[in-house]
């Protein structure tokens, strides 16, 4: 059982990919890392030796990992709780989580990050459904800091270069359709995120991006409130926030409710 400082990997298994989860610490040594060198969804790196330095960086709760659950990550969420913050650890480190069959994203497919430490990705302008699903995608296990710029789709592989972007949802780059599958499928293999619930929301989003109804019941769903969100909203960057919220009520029905009816009327007592 875990203490009241530690969480297992069951718990955080539910908690990624929900909104606002907490700051995910990795601060395995460098042997151990280049041993294994994936990622806990979400997560970022940091040197356990420089935890004083940023720490106060840290906002909200956070949950530490090492190898195995023990010095150095109870260690790191020791200093952080002197410095005010809520932290727990992974109860049996990576290595529980890997045990369990967790998730894990490989580091060779995570895009360079800028001086402020985000990912940075840019596409077309006016999105509609994978330009709105890969970033849902992205903000929710790869990078939660992560940005996203909206530019012509004539202009995206010259701000690419430009900008130090990694262009996605285009042709001829990597992070696009290919063959049937549209690029939020491509992500998910890409990045390892392997799971029942984002497979099944991936059938959805395939369906509704390249015009196949037939893949899932859902599929007219998503395309009919995609279409009326991209008529809501003249930024795009508006219209992204309002469609993370979109996919955060589909992704926790592929999770939590596939088996749920509702009926109407109520049957009544006795009947």
């Amino acid at each position: 059982m875990p203490s009241f400082l530690e969480i297992t990997a069951d718990k955080l298994a539910r908690i990624i990919g929900t909104p606002n989860p907490p700051t995910i610490i990795d601060v395995r040594i460098d042997e151990d890392f280049t041993a294994d060198p994936r990622f806990i969804p979400g997560s970022v790196r940091r040197d356990f030796r420089r935890v004083t330095e940023w720490g106060p960086d840290i906002s909200g709760p956070s949950i530490v990992l090492c190898q195995k659950g023990q010095k150095l990550g109870h260690g790191v969420a020791a200093h952080l709780r002197v410095l005010g913050k809520q932290a727990e650890v992974l109860e049996g480190g990576f290595e529980a989580w890997r045990e369990a069959r967790g998730m894990l994203v490989p580091e060779d497919k995570l895009p360079r990050r800028d001086a402020q430490g985000r990912t940075v990705w840019v596409t077309r302008s006016r999105p509609k459904i994978d330009r709105i699903a890969c970033p849902w995608l992205i903000r929710r296990f790869i990078d939660p800091s992560a940005i996203f710029l909206f530019v012509p789709a004539s202009e995206v592989s010259l701000v690419a270069d430009r900008f130090g972007a990694t262009p996605f949802d285009i042709e001829d780059v990597f992070w696009s359709h290919r063959g049937d599958l549209c690029t939020f499928d491509v992500m998910i293999e890409e990045f390892g995120l392997d799971s029942v619930p984002l497979q099944r929301l991936a059938t959805i989003v395939r369906g509704a991006d390249t015009g196949r109804p037939e893949l899932a019941p859902e599929v007219a769903g998503l395309l009919a409130a995609s279409l009326g969100l991209s008529r809501m909203f003249n930024d795009d960057l508006e219209q992204l926030e309002a469609g993370l919220t979109l996919y955060d009520a589909f992704y926790r029905w592929c999770r939590d409710a596939t088996g749920e009816t509702h009926n109407w009327p109520n049957a009544k007592a006795g009947q």
